[in-house]
């Protein structure tokens, strides 16, 4: 005992480029009675937590900690319950969630058929002033009893006289109405931009409402943007969200990312509404904003950090776009620039074409390892999985749309693709790191819920999906923290809880590697900590 607080007495901490040296008195925070899973080899569990500061001092068991307990330290006893890291969404959309929560929600939680939609759409319209933009969200046509996505002309009877969008649950489609395609510009004649595919009549020619790969445009350059009390109240709302369920990490993955959009995160974070650390990825367009700004991959702080060049591969059309020249020489840029690319890849011609790019820059600058990321590897096979490991890529992936969308890919994706749908056990043996995201708001936030289908592979409906690619609770939990930090190169700051790592942590209801699989999802959260300070509790 005395020997172990000898050892304590001095304690280093680790600062973003520097350690510092201090001498320890008292911990700040004592979490005891409690069944802790540290996800670090070194010491794989324990039954009690102490932090200094925003760091973690101690792993330990209840006595280890009495040396430190002060008149001023706060002590929780967890009740038995269990305490893992911080989950860390490796892939999401802040302000695509905000939208959701101040929208009207049309996901399949909420209705079955476009009937019902346009009921929401035509209340929310007898209650907002004419002219001004509805928005619902989430919607899935095939849960919908028509199988199909709505038109304008039924978006136009719920709401004439309302520019109305209906988005997606991908985010990559979208519906307008017709007053929200004339303020768009879309008609007859209208072309569909690279990579985009406007629905039509195919009597008339006329656009039928339905958009797909758009939606980025719409809300840049045509929907009045969210501003001053809107942005704060749906940012609240954002923070409860993920704070309730034990997000202390964010990787905001919008390919409309620019340096304007990193100044409003900015704010954000100056204000404190945001609680959750928060790494911004960005287009490519907006790389020499970054550059002439004097900023590079990692700027930032502990808070809010620059992190990777966004890409998104498109097929909307039939075609990959960008042509794989152009995203060559996308990927080299990033590369030469000092970032790392996170490139939308879904089907697998789509990964192919990544990875294609990212040994084409490798080829022009072999000193070039950048830590690359492909973002979903929906579809991956043996041998992209083994090119992509020599290229020290790491995949960000989406369990819960196993769980989500499972029901679906069973009844839409042809059976030979389907060997290869988010093949989480394959990736791993083949010794890439993995990591864990809901790609927010397409899903619902809840890392569980990610857990819980990466072990089980079973859909909401409970048919199994792929289950030959389960893997262990262990493996899954790594997913959204360890897998997850090493994805933004937080691995020294972030994802195991071990002295001199950000006292970032979550209380659980349960020890999610020891409750039947099935049951993952059910566990709820009783306590977030973001850098030693109690930021949420439950009831």
């Amino acid at each position: 005992m005395v020997m172990i607080y000898l050892l304590m007495v001095v304690y280093y901490r680790i600062a973003s480029d520097k350690r510092e040296l201090f001498l320890v008195k008292y911990a700040d925070l004592i979490l005891k009675n409690a069944d802790v899973v540290t996800i670090d080899p070194i010491q794989p569990s324990a039954s009690m937590v102490a932090v200094k500061g925003d760091r973690i001092l101690m792993i330990g068991d209840e006595g280890e900690a009495e040396g430190l307990r002060g008149v001023r330290t706060r002590v929780i006893d967890c009740g038995g319950n269990c305490v893992v890291p911080g989950f860390n969404d490796a892939h999401c959309h802040v302000f695509s969630l905000v939208r959701k929560l101040l929208g009207v929600d049309v996901s399949p939680a909420a209705v079955r058929s476009i009937a019902e939609i346009k009921k929401l759409i035509r209340e929310k319209a007898q209650n907002t002033p004419s002219g001004r933009w509805l928005s619902g969200t989430g919607y899935n046509e095939f849960y919908l009893t028509e199988k199909r996505h709505p038109w304008r002309g039924e978006l136009d009877e719920a709401a004439p006289h309302h520019p109305v969008v209906l988005v997606h649950r991908s985010l990559h489609a979208c519906v307008l109405n017709s007053l929200a395609l004339s303020l768009a510009g879309i008609n007859r004649e209208t072309e569909e931009p690279p990579g985009c595919l406007i629905e039509r009549d195919p009597a008339t020619g006329e656009p039928n409402g339905v958009l797909f790969e758009m939606l980025a445009y719409l809300r840049k350059q045509v929907m009045p943007p969210l501003a001053g009390a809107e942005i704060e109240n749906g940012i609240q709302l954002a923070n409860r969200h993920y704070l309730s369920l034990g997000i202390t990490s964010l990787q905001e993955a919008t390919v409309t990312n620019d340096l304007a959009q990193w100044t409003v995160f900015q704010g954000i974070k100056e204000k404190g509404v945001l609680k959750s650390r928060l790494t911004m990825m960005f287009g490519s367009g907006a790389l020499p904003q970054f550059q002439e700004a004097g900023l590079s991959r990692g700027s930032g702080d502990s808070q809010l950090r620059l992190g990777a060049v966004k890409i998104v591969i498109s097929q909307a059309t039939g075609s990959i776009e960008p042509a794989p020249r152009d995203l060559n020489e996308m990927v080299l840029r990033a590369q030469r620039g000092g970032f790392p690319v996170a490139i939308h890849a879904v089907e697998e011609s789509s990964v192919a074409a990544a990875v294609t790019a990212l040994e084409y820059a490798r080829r022009q600058t072999p000193d070039g390892d950048r830590r690359h990321r492909i973002e979903h590897c929906s579809e991956c096979t043996a041998r992209l999985a083994e090119r992509l490991k020599a290229l020290h890529a790491v995949v960000v992936t989406q369990p819960p749309f196993i769980y989500y969308s499972g029901e679906r890919y069973l009844a839409t994706v042809p059976a030979p693709q389907r060997y290869y749908l988010y093949p989480l056990r394959s990736l791993m043996d083949s010794g890439l790191v993995v990591a864990g995201s809901s790609d927010s708001p397409v899903v619902p936030e809840n890392p569980l819920v990610g857990i819980c289908a990466a072990i089980t592979r079973r859909a909401e409906s409970g048919e199994a999906v792929l289950p030959g690619e389960r893997i262990a609770a262990a493996q899954a939990l790594a997913m959204y923290t360890t897998g997850a930090a090493y994805a933004d190169f937080q691995e020294e700051d972030k994802g195991k809880l071990a002295p001199g790592m950000l006292a970032d942590l979550v209380v659980l209801s349960g020890n999610p590697l020891k409750v039947p699989p099935e049951m993952v999802k059910d566990l709820r959260v009783a306590m977030t900590v973001i850098g030693g300070k109690v930021v949420w509790e439950g009831g």
